[in-house]
């Protein structure tokens, strides 16, 4: 796995200002970031119903509509089948994985049986599902556990064909990578809401988008 070029040193404050740019500074009222910033920046805050704790086990309206905010959509069918003709099962599904935790502190082998990995191969079943999405909707529900899969993230970072196990094992590895993830959120003043994992999805995502226009 190839780190973020501004994650790749103990000198954070370039990933730092890159995450005040995506998040903006703190704003009032229940969504602790600006809306003239990027939408995805609600991503992971977005709680029009005031429930989303309670709700950790099962796929709510909430859930696509913050996903839209990353600018997927699942669409009527498979809204139909999460929040209402299988909701139980994935309802099931999410129970199974156990209560949200950071990726960098599981110690268990990682592989197709794992249940977040099983979540994921069901959701991906359903139509309208693929990987981007699936990944997506897991974020939401366990923001520390599972990371986002998205073409430009794993572009900068070489993760298209693996992308789970890789950022698992660079959690691990003593390289200190989850400390640099750490310093860069405390010193962009964000709340422990923005997950260690999309700390680095955030700070790929905008290399690459930067990368992108560079080319242009």
């Amino acid at each position: 796995m190839r780190i973020p070029i501004e994650l790749r040193t103990d000198d954070v404050t370039a990933a730092a200002a890159t995450l005040t740019e995506y998040f903006g500074g703190a704003a009032s009222g229940n969504d602790p970031f600006p809306s003239n910033r990027y939408t995805g920046a609600s991503f992971d805050s977005w709680d029009s119903t005031g429930t989303r704790v309670a709700d950790a086990d099962r796929f709510t309206a909430d859930d696509f509509v913050a996903i839209g905010m990353l600018s997927v959509n699942a669409g009527p069918r498979a809204a139909r089948i999460l929040l209402r003709d299988e909701a139980a099962e994935f309802s099931d599904l999410l129970q199974a994985i156990g209560d949200d935790r950071d990726l960098g502190d599981v110690d268990e082998v990682i592989d197709d049986s794992w249940p977040a990995w099983k979540l994921e191969a069901r959701l991906r079943s359903v139509p309208g599902i693929g990987l981007t999405i699936a990944s997506k909707l897991i974020a939401r529900k366990r923001p520390k556990l599972y990371p986002i899969w998205d073409d430009v993230v794993t572009g900068v970072m070489g993760t298209r064909k693996a992308h789970l196990v890789p950022i698992h094992e660079a959690l691990r590895d003593g390289s200190g990578l989850r400390e640099r993830l750490r310093a860069a959120r405390a010193e962009a003043e964000l709340p422990d809401v923005i997950s260690e994992l999309r700390v680095l999805d955030v700070v790929a995502w905008m290399e690459g988008k930067r990368s992108k226009s560079a080319q242009r």
